[in-house]
């Protein structure tokens, strides 16, 4: 469990998908928020572009919570989610 806070969200896990593309990055993503007790949130570091437009929408779809989604300004953003009861 990391001790993490992003713009004073505390993070309880976070996920990686900058090395990936559409439609692994929501399958990253997905499996990540799986892994999480409900309530709990995950912080998904992604890239601009497909990802930044599709991620959300689609985690949102599943239901869950999006917190916010930060600009890093190199081209990459951190979206945090909240995991909601399924």
């Amino acid at each position: 469990m990391s001790e993490l806070e992003l713009d004073g969200i505390k993070i309880d896990e976070e996920v990686d998908i900058t090395d990936v593309v559409c439609p692994v990055t929501f399958v990253k993503a997905k499996v990540a928020l799986e892994e999480l007790d409900d309530g709990q949130v995950l912080s998904v570091h992604l890239n601009d572009g497909e990802p930044v437009l599709n991620v959300p929408r689609s985690i949102k779809e599943e239901g869950h919570q999006i917190l916010k989604l930060i600009d890093n300004g190199d081209g990459t953003y951190n979206l945090l989610v909240k995991k909601v009861e399924e």
